[in-house]
C-alpha cells in the first residue's frame, strides 16, 4: 500500500458528487422496480434484485438510502420517499419481535428522520419529533426483550435462528439500544422489573467479544464450536456447548 500524504479531502469532490448521482439512479430504479414494501431485496439475479423468502431487514435500507440522499443532496423528492416509506411501510418492524435487525430497520429509518429534525433539515414539529421518538423507544425495548441470559446478569440479544444463537453482526444493529437510552427509555419487563437498555447493550458487546472474538491462543477451536450460517461468512452462529435458557 502507498499512501499518497499530498490527498486533501477536497480531492475527493469529484468522485463522492459521482457516487450521489449514482445512489440517486439506483434509488429511483429500486422504487420503479418494486412498487410494493414486501420485496426482501437482498439477492440479486442478472443484477437485479429479487424476492426470496427472508426476513426485511433491508427494508429500513431502502427508504434509509433515500433520506441519507435527501441528506446530501437536499433533493425534496428522496425526502418525501423516505418518509412516506417509513410511516407506509416500517410500522410493523416496530415490534417484530423475530428479528435482531431493529438498528438496521428502524434506526436507518425513524432514527434518520429524529436526527434531520434536530438538526433543522425539516421543518420542527413537536408532535412528528414524538412519534419518531416514540418509535426508537419502541424499538429498542422490542429488541432488548430478545434476550438469552448467561446467569450473573450476563446474555446476548439471540438472532432469528434462536435463542442459542449470536451473531457478531448483531453488534452492529444494538444502536438501536442505545439510542433507546440516550432517549431516556427502559424496559419493563414481567413483574415490572425495569431493565437498562445500556446495561443489556453493553452485555452483549461484552458476549460478542468473549465468544466470537478471536483470543490467538487457540481458544477457539477447543473451547467453543463455531459454525458458519447460511447467510454471510460475517455472521457466526455461536453453538454453546449447554444451550443457554431464553430468560426474561
Amino acid at each position: 500500500m502507498r499512501i499518497d500524504l499530498t490527498l486533501e479531502p477536497v480531492s475527493l469532490a469529484p468522485k463522492i458528487d459521482r457516487l450521489w448521482d449514482l445512489s440517486a439512479a439506483k434509488i429511483r430504479a429500486i422504487e420503479r422496480r418494486h412498487r410494493g414494501p414486501h420485496d426482501t431485496l437482498v439477492y440479486t439475479v442478472g443484477g437485479r434484485y429479487t424476492s426470496r423468502g427472508w426476513t426485511e431487514w433491508t427494508l429500513g435500507f431502502r427508504y434509509g438510502s433515500a433520506l441519507l440522499q435527501f441528506d446530501a443532496t437536499g433533493e425534496r423528492r428522496f425526502l418525501d420517499l423516505g418518509r412516506r416509506g417509513t410511516l407506509d411501510s416500517m410500522g410493523s418492524h416496530l415490534t417484530d419481535t423475530g428479528v435482531h435487525d431493529h438498528g438496521f430497520t428502524i434506526v436507518s429509518t425513524y432514527g434518520a428522520l429524529l436526527r434531520l429534525m434536530r438538526e433543522g433539515r425539516l421543518t420542527s414539529d413537536p408532535w412528528e419529533r414524538r412519534c419518531y421518538e416514540t418509535a426508537l423507544k419502541c424499538s429498542a425495548a422490542v429488541q432488548a426483550r430478545r434476550w438469552t441470559a448467561l446467569g450473573d446478569g450476563e446474555g446476548f440479544i439471540h438472532s432469528f435462528n434462536g435463542p442459542q444463537s449470536l451473531f457478531v453482526d448483531t453488534i452492529r444493529t444494538l444502536r438501536s439500544l442505545a439510542v433507546g437510552h440516550r432517549l431516556g427509555h427502559l424496559l419493563l419487563d414481567e413483574g415490572g422489573r425495569r431493565v437498562s437498555l445500556l446495561d443489556r447493550l453493553v452485555a452483549h458487546a461484552r458476549a460478542t467479544a468473549r465468544y466470537l472474538v478471536s483470543d490467538g491462543r487457540g481458544r477457539d477451536a477447543a473451547e467453543i464450536d463455531v459454525v458458519t450460517s447460511g447467510c454471510a461468512a460475517d455472521q457466526a452462529d455461536l453453538v454453546l456447548e449447554e444451550p443457554a435458557s431464553a430468560g426474561s
